[in-house]
């Protein structure tokens, strides 16, 4: 069973779910996450990939999200606790600049289904794969 990674105490931040225990599974490449209100989710490391709350996925401003195809073997390789609001996680793919709030993974975990639907008609849409490149 993966070790779950140690969270800090609750904030005094306006965050309205808090993780009690967050597991990172290295052969399943799924995130674990158990919330406070009894929900858990199971996200793929290749949606919270895609989906990446960073600038570089989501652009600076409405409109601006970016496509990012070729991520179906991607891996999480660190989670680190960033302050107690939220964690970073740093993917096999060198992807380290995206910060997870805890409402920013529950809002994965509850919309994941749509997201990733959504996900994949867009790759789909502009020709592109799941499979990383060729070299």
């Amino acid at each position: 069973m993966p070790e779950p990674v140690t969270l800090p105490p609750k904030s005094g931040f306006d965050v309205q779910h808090h993780p009690l225990e967050i597991r990172y599974s290295k052969e399943a490449k799924t995130l674990e996450v158990e919330f406070d209100d009894g929900v858990t989710f199971a996200l793929s490391a290749e949606l919270l990939r895609v989906e990446s709350p960073s600038a570089e996925v989501q652009g600076h401003g409405p409109g601006q999200k970016q496509i990012v195809a070729g991520r179906r073997h991607v891996g999480i390789m660190a989670i680190e606790p960033v302050g107690s609001y939220a964690v970073r996680l740093k993917f096999d793919d060198l992807h380290d600049t995206g910060i997870y709030s805890w409402d920013y993974l529950y809002r994965l975990g509850e919309e994941q289904d749509q997201l990733w639907s959504d996900y994949l008609e867009n790759i789909q849409a502009r020709g592109l794969s799941r499979e990383p490149a060729r070299r």
